[in-house]
Order: C-alpha cells, then sequence, then structure tokens
C-alpha cells in the first residue's frame, strides 16, 4: 500500500455506472458497510476503505485528541488523501456519478470533503458530527445530502446535526434529514432512507 491509499475492499461494477464509498465507524473496517454497498447498487463500484489511523487499535480516518475534539491538521491531511483516493478510482472506473455513505467518523471525514471539495454527487451521513463552523462553499450547490441521527445521540448532539444540515442547506444543497428517537445506533428507517436516496442511481 503506497502513502496515498488504504486498505481496501473493492467491487468493480460497469463503467460508466457510479462508483460508491462507503466508510465505517470507528472501530469498523473495510468490511462494514461493504456487502450493503454492493446490495444498494448491484452494478456500480464499491469501494470500502479502511481509515488509516490507529485509535488504541480502533480504525479511524483521522486522529483526535479527546470525544469530540478534532485534531484539525490531520483531519486536513485526510481530507486531502480521501479527496484523491476518491478522484483517482472515479476516473479510473469511468463513473457517471460519485456517491458516498459514511457512518460516525466516515461520516465525519465524508461530511469534511464535501466542506472543503464538493466532490460527492449524492452523501449519506450517518450520525455525523462536525463540532466546527464550516466554511462556506458554493460548489456545494446542487449536491444531494441525507442526514440520519439519534435524538438522543451522547456522541453527535440533535443541535450539532441541525447545524450541520442548515449549513449544508446555506450552500443551496439538497438535504434530507432522517432521525430516530434513539441514540449512536443505525435503525430501519435509516436504511430506508439511504436506500430511497440511491434509488435513482440503480
Amino acid at each position: 500500500m503506497n502513502a496515498n491509499s488504504y486498505v481496501h475492499r473493492l467491487h468493480a461494477g460497469a463503467r460508466g455506472k457510479p462508483i460508491l464509498f462507503t466508510l465505517h465507524g470507528t472501530g469498523g473496517d473495510e468490511n462494514q458497510f461493504f456487502d450493503f454497498g454492493r446490495q444498494l447498487l448491484p452494478d456500480a463500484t464499491i469501494v470500502s476503505p479502511r481509515g488509516d489511523v490507529s485509535e488504541f487499535g480502533a480504525a479511524r480516518f483521522f486522529k483526535r485528541t479527546g470525544e469530540g475534539v478534532y485534531d484539525m491538521a490531520d483531519l486536513a491531511r485526510a481530507t486531502e488523501k480521501l479527496s484523491d483516493y476518491v478522484t483517482n478510482l472515479a476516473r479510473e472506473h469511468d463513473a457517471s456519478a460519485i456517491l458516498g455513505l459514511g457512518f460516525s467518523n466516515g461520516a465525519n471525514i465524508l461530511a469534511n470533503v464535501l466542506i472543503e471539495k464538493g466532490l460527492f454527487d449524492v452523501s449519506a451521513l450517518l450520525h455525523p458530527l462536525i463540532p466546527f463552523k464550516p466554511r462556506a462553499n458554493e460548489a456545494l450547490a446542487g449536491r444531494k445530502i441525507l442526514i440520519t441521527a439519534g435524538e438522543r445521540d451522547p456522541i453527535s448532539p440533535k443541535a450539532v446535526t441541525e447545524a450541520l444540515a442548515d449549513y449544508f442547506e446555506a450552500q443551496k444543497a439538497a438535504v434530507v434529514t432522517d432521525w430516530h428517537a434513539g441514540g449512536h445506533e443505525i435503525r430501519p428507517n435509516e436504511v430506508d432512507a439511504v436506500r430511497n436516496l440511491f434509488q435513482a442511481y440503480l
């Protein structure tokens, strides 16, 4: 593996079809959403990278110094790396659209790539946490973004989630939010919302 790549799983779909990147949460790996991605979009290219940071043995996509406290320099590094990785693979597979699905830490790096680069045409952010004020980015106009969350999530507080949705709406992205009454776990309504989001790309 070179410095610009990740340990990953990849299913090469039909050329000219979308490419979907699935990004795991802290402690997950490239297997967490790979099969789900293949079920969602059987003809698409599916790429599931493993985060390149270890936090006491748990894989992540960028470092943090505490719960909800990000190492901003490493977040910037990780954002550049993932952006280059996504761009190169989308080009290699002649993708018609770039799609992303991330949970928790995976949602956070996906959200920051959106904030900084645009890049993803359609994104599912499951329980994201962006604990800072993002910069304006007109490249987000028209991007389709789903945010799912738990109303009692202790890791991704409701007010912070709502602020992120408001930010994307202010950038003129097409934003849908889907809530459940619980915490930091994925529930069936979120799975249904993700399926609906990607339905147009079957």
